[in-house]
């Protein structure tokens, strides 16, 4: 589904514990890039690869990673080795160790196969790809978890720092958030940016009061 000019969330349907799940990876493309942001569970190589295709016209040749959860890096491996042509990969520093296979990741204690990562992210960031991405660091939900703002279509791409619902943002769920102040914390951030739309991992796109109902997340209301 397109969002705007050069934006958009495709879906992916994932049985997980016997209950299907709904996880929206985001495209951002221009003439010279596709970036895709997170990968699903594994097994969703060609889903990701139709309908990047599909909104993008062009081919994907980055991705990043917002955290180093199951269900955000688990197609890399599969996206990254089943692909002709070079895809560069770029993650903040605390992720790179779990993305390369170093070490476990902290909720399921898998050890991913390892994928090099390209490019190692910071704080503050503004990657100079299709109209500008900024990095946020955001932890809480776990240590590493990073944010991104799309500053060509003022849409923030929150990985799972916050959720949606039918439209409406939420807080990060709190049964798979590690440590919830600092997330509702990290929550704060949003509010240095001029943000029009925002994209949930969980749940998806959000257009509606957006700015004011994350300052209403953040004073806990």
């Amino acid at each position: 589904m397109q969002v705007a000019e050069g934006i958009g969330i495709i879906e992916l349907r994932s049985v997980v514990n016997n209950h299907e799940m709904i996880f929206r990876p985001t495209v951002i493309w221009d003439v010279t890039d596709v970036i895709l942001i997170d990968t699903g569970y594994p097994g969703r190589l060609k889903a990701i690869s139709d309908n990047v295709a599909k909104l993008s016209k062009g081919r994907l040749t980055k991705i990043i990673i917002t955290h180093q959860d199951y269900d955000h890096l688990g197609s890399l491996f599969e996206i990254i080795n089943g692909s002709n042509h070079k895809i560069e990969v770029f993650a903040h520093e605390h992720t790179k160790p779990y993305i390369q296979g170093e070490i476990k990741l902290i909720k399921t204690g898998v050890t991913v196969p390892g994928i090099q990562v390209d490019h190692t992210l910071t704080d503050g960031q503004i990657l100079p790809f299709c109209g500008g991405i900024s990095v946020i660091f955001t932890p809480g939900h776990t240590p590493d978890h990073i944010s991104l703002y799309h500053h060509a279509t003022k849409t923030l791409i929150t990985g799972d720092a916050l959720t949606a619902d039918q439209g409406q943002l939420h807080d990060p769920n709190p049964i798979y958030t590690l440590d919830m102040e600092q997330a509702k914390q990290s929550i704060s951030r949003f509010l240095d940016y001029d943000i029009d739309k925002v994209i949930c991992f969980h749940g998806g796109i959000c257009k509606d009061h957006v700015k004011e109902t994350i300052s209403a997340l953040v004073e806990g209301k």
